[in-house]
């Protein structure tokens, strides 16, 4: 038998090649260090050691090397996929070397890979369950613009979320199985199978990347597996028209939501939306959490630990996307329901950040925890 027509064979060597070229980059690290070390000085930088920020080279070669032995059905979607993904691609990893790619461009780039995918493939948003927004959708330029403008808003999301070990890739593994599920319950066998083959060449840099932090997704990664996640969301609903738009939206809930909502607080604060902070839920899980009840543990260790608390702010929309996938209404709920357990956590973790802060304060007038005017108004303001 062909190894093309082995079921599991683009899972296998997928996962054994991300896994293998990742410990290579690790193991490399004295020759591209100078180009690919991520600095451990930032707003947004917890990490003490510095760190190869390449992963998403190994992700993109599994993906290539997979792409090799699967069945010829399966090639045919994820081809066009992976052509259409290198302008995001492309454009994070030159970030990652040279740290001079702005987020404008980057964010281009990969709208720029949607409207690709589109001119490969034909596929675009056609219908969103919002009779308003279908009556655009409906001309095909919308159309088109509408599911770039999506695709690049998801990849973003996901490198916005990259900041801890193993974060972002398992939240990309959560809601690219949570599809990989709602395909295969819509008789969708190829799409799901290829849903699980990218879980596969994920997790063969998530064990890299968590919980030690050996290796770093860099922005590379995070816009080829956000732009994966949401371009699967676009054929998901593109090929089986009983599901609703609104699950994959759920699926990918929890970047979506810290987007949404750091947009919200930027503005609120007067501030440029792009402008970075550490005030992130991760961030935050970080300094009120992770650093008071895990101090005793090394520092990869300790940053792992905020990982766990983001993974199940990003199940719970998963599984009910899973769960309400052709059920538009109960997902409108789901989606409502699960932005307010997001702010709810948020809420919850602030508290734990101002309990620690006045803990703090008291134990040691001299020793503060660091607070930016504008996000310290932000919160006193009630957000």
């Amino acid at each position: 038998m062909s190894i093309i027509n082995l079921p599991f064979a683009g899972l296998e060597l997928g996962f054994a090649v991300s896994l293998a070229c990742s410990l290579l980059l690790v193991m490399t690290t004295r020759w591209h260090g100078r180009y690919s070390l991520d600095a451990t000085q930032g707003v947004q930088k917890f990490h003490i050691t510095p760190t190869p920020r390449i992963g998403g080279a190994a992700i993109m070669l599994g993906l290539w090397l997979a792409l090799g032995v699967m069945p010829g059905d399966q090639q045919e979607l994820l081809l066009p996929v992976l052509v259409a993904a290198m302008p995001a691609f492309v454009f994070g990893l030159a970030e990652d070397l040279t740290r001079n790619v702005s987020v404008r461009a980057r964010l281009l780039a990969t709208m720029a890979s949607g409207v690709c995918c589109w001119a490969l493939t034909g596929v675009s948003l056609m219908h969103s369950g919002i009779a308003s927004l279908d009556m655009l959708l409906a001309w095909l330029p919308f159309s088109v613009l509408f599911t770039a403008f999506a695709v690049g808003g998801v990849a973003n999301a996901v490198n916005i979320i990259d900041g801890f070990n193993g974060l972002a890739s398992g939240t990309v593994l959560i809601g690219m199985a949570a599809l990989g599920l709602i395909a295969q319950d819509a008789g969708d066998a190829t799409l799901a199978e290829l849903c699980f083959v990218v879980c596969a060449v994920t997790a063969g840099f998530f064990v890299i990347n968590f919980p030690f932090g050996k290796l770093f997704l860099g922005d590379g990664g995070a816009y080829l597996l956000g732009f994966l996640l949401s371009w699967l969301s676009v054929m998901l609903v593109y090929r089986n028209p009983d599901v609703s738009p609104w699950a994959p939206l759920l699926a990918c809930g929890y970047p979506i939501f810290e987007t949404v909502f750091t947009i919200v607080r930027r503005l609120w604060c007067r501030r440029h939306p792009g402008h970075p902070d550490s005030w992130h839920l991760h961030s935050l899980v970080k300094t009120a959490i992770a650093a008071r009840y895990f101090r005793a543990l090394p520092a990869p260790l300790r940053n792992a630990c905020v990982s766990p608390f983001s993974w199940a702010v990003a199940t719970v929309p998963a599984l009910l996307a899973v769960r309400f996938a052709d059920a538009p209404d109960a997902l409108m709920q789901g989606v409502l329901a699960s932005f307010l357990l997001y702010l709810s956590v948020y809420s919850f973790v602030v508290s734990a950040w101002w309990a620690r802060r006045r803990r703090t304060q008291r134990s040691s007038p001299l020793t503060d925890i660091a607070l930016e005017p504008t996000n310290s108004s932000f919160i006193q303001r009630g957000l």
